[in-house]
């Protein structure tokens, strides 16, 4: 049989309820037991579940019904369930995080009070409700995030057209992941600080992305949520327009990482018009759309996270060590390798993304000879006629080294150093040598790249002459890919974007949070700024009373 009761006036989150349930089903004597708001839907659903009780009839959403499902005909068994209701919903308004007690308003207005330099709402509650909360923070100039689904297009669409206006971005509707300076908001994970710039359409889509960047060894600055809908026709993109001009302002995010579930196509095209107009690197994911380019411009294109996420990490490492490099734009490329299948990569990658072509008969090893810019294998034969294979003997290379001296066209070197058995003792610091030499006599800035080929096992040690040639002053990179997009990019000079500062809310946020209690604890368990706003229907959920109350105030 159902037994129930109704505790009037008691608002609390679906999802504390949910816990509730499955708690207060463990009792003894007990098959089943539903917690739930009053509201229609709920009302429904407890119907449709065989939970339904005539007691219920009468409850509005503030309040809450409880089922119980038993063989045990005593009466008792209500008052026992309510006494652990009264415990558990106890419990849960005492909780915060680091075992402190969580800050909390029972008025929009006393929140505000409580937290003044609050710059966030987040909203979990009934996506019928959703919207108004949201038009009263952005009325208080706050950025929102909805957390909330079923929230209507109209809604949706009217709510980020006021946010756009006021300078401010809405997050969602449906928005479940968003990171903001290391803050943690709805579902989110610890990421490493770093320089790539994140946004995304899709909440587990954003998580994987952001995931794959940590494994790749790179971090964020921030992750912003925009909702499943903002790249409809309808929304037309409004917050990740406006989430791009956030980032592009924001000078710790170098790199921008995009990804979307499938987008329209006329609002796709107006997306890449707003990654184009600004100087910094964007990796564009948009699932479902297979772009005929792997780049364009600024913009390189993914097909999947994976691939996104690994661009993302490779234009991160480039980015840093660009910031710390001397100014070489306009400068020539001189690559002097002792492996000919790395001259010959490098040859490749670097006609790619200079737009010239690779030199096909590698002529005396020349792998690339074109617009200044030049690729030597000084394995080649021409070169170990009556001498030893350059990683055995560096003597010729460290002689072309210390030329460019009087070379000042060259702006960026480009070397590799091959490790093992086999290989000289010490080459990094035989490199380091030669370097120190050209410095000492050169006149003009010379931006110097290495890679390193072997292993931390190897005799000479990777780390060790990674460590040596760093101490020289040349960049180190990881991968061929990353030394030559570093070398081009060098060179290259960056269109000129007007000089405007972030927007406050990338600096560090304070929430005010109105729904899912869990998600205002996990807020204080990392030291944000947080309020929870014990927020509930107006007038009992009554829609004409509650348009009567807002024409009053």
């Amino acid at each position: 049989m159902i037994h129930a009761f109704i505790k009037k006036g008691c608002f609390q989150d679906s999802v504390s309820l949910m816990l509730i349930s499955r708690k207060l089903s463990e009792t003894e004597g007990v098959d089943d037991v539903s917690v739930m708001m009053g509201t229609p839907a709920n009302k429904t659903l407890l119907e449709n579940t065989g939970f339904w009780h005539k007691d219920f009839t009468g409850a509005t959403p503030n309040d809450i019904c409880v089922a119980i499902r038993s063989e045990n005909e005593d009466a008792a068994i209500v008052q026992l369930i309510c006494q652990q209701l009264d415990s558990a919903l106890e419990s849960a308004g005492q909780a915060g995080g680091n075992g402190q007690k969580l800050v909390q308003a029972r008025r929009w207005e006393s929140a505000c009070q409580k937290l003044p330099k609050a710059n966030l709402a987040l909203i979990s509650i009934a996506g019928e409700y959703a919207a108004q909360l949201a038009n009263q923070a952005l009325d208080s100039d706050k950025n929102v995030m909805i957390f909330s689904d079923n929230v209507s297009l109209e809604d949706e669409i009217a709510l980020k057209t006021k946010a756009r206006e006021k300078g401010l971005i809405v997050m969602g509707p449906d928005c479940g992941t968003t990171i903001v300076a290391g803050t943690p908001l709805a579902f989110a994970n610890v990421m490493p600080q770093g320089n790539i710039g994140v946004i995304g359409a899709s909440g587990t889509g954003i998580q994987e992305l952001i995931s794959q960047i940590a494994l790749g060894g790179e971090g964020i600055t921030h992750a912003l949520g925009l909702g499943g809908r903002d790249l409809s026709a309808q929304v037309g993109g409004i917050s990740a327009l406006t989430a791009l001009e956030m980032l592009s302002h924001d000078a710790q995010s170098q790199v921008l990482a995009f990804v979307s579930k499938p987008p329209a196509e006329a609002i796709r095209k107006k997306v890449i018009a707003a990654m184009q107009a600004q100087s910094k690197p964007v990796v564009a994911l948009f699932l479902g759309h297979k772009s005929a380019l792997k780049r364009d411009g600024n913009i390189w294109f993914a097909d999947t996270i994976d691939e996104a996420a690994r661009i993302a990490c490779l234009l991160g490492s480039v980015e840093r060590a660009r910031a710390l490099s001397p100014n070489v734009v306009g400068g020539k490329i001189s690559g002097l390798f002792t492996g000919g299948t790395l001259a010959a990569e490098t040859a490749m990658l670097l006609a790619e993304q200079l737009g010239v072509e690779a030199d096909d008969a590698h002529h005396h090893g020349t792998m690339l000879d074109a617009d200044g810019h030049r690729v030597i294998d000084l394995g080649d034969d021409f070169y170990t006629v009556g001498k030893p294979h350059p990683m055995i003997d560096p003597s010729t290379r460290n002689q072309m080294i210390k030329d460019l001296a009087n070379q000042p066209e060259v702006g960026v070197l480009l070397l590799d150093v091959v490790i093992g058995y086999g290989a000289q003792e010490n080459p990094a610091a035989t490199l380091a040598e030669a370097i120190c030499a050209l410095k000492a006599k050169r006149a003009t800035p010379l931006a110097i790249i290495a890679t390193v080929t072997g292993t931390e096992q190897d005799p000479q040690c990777r780390s060790q002459q990674r460590a040596i040639l760093r101490d020289a002053g040349v960049m180190v990179m990881d991968t061929l890919p990353q030394a030559t997009q570093l070398a081009s990019s060098l060179i290259a000079s960056a269109p000129a974007q007007a000089e405007q500062s972030a927007p406050s809310l990338l600096d560090g946020v304070a929430v005010i949070n109105a729904g899912l209690r869990s998600f205002a604890q996990d807020l204080q368990a990392t030291s944000t700024a947080v309020v929870h706003f014990q927020w509930a229907p107006i007038a009992g959920g009554n829609p004409h009373l509650a348009r009567l109350l807002a024409r009053l105030h």
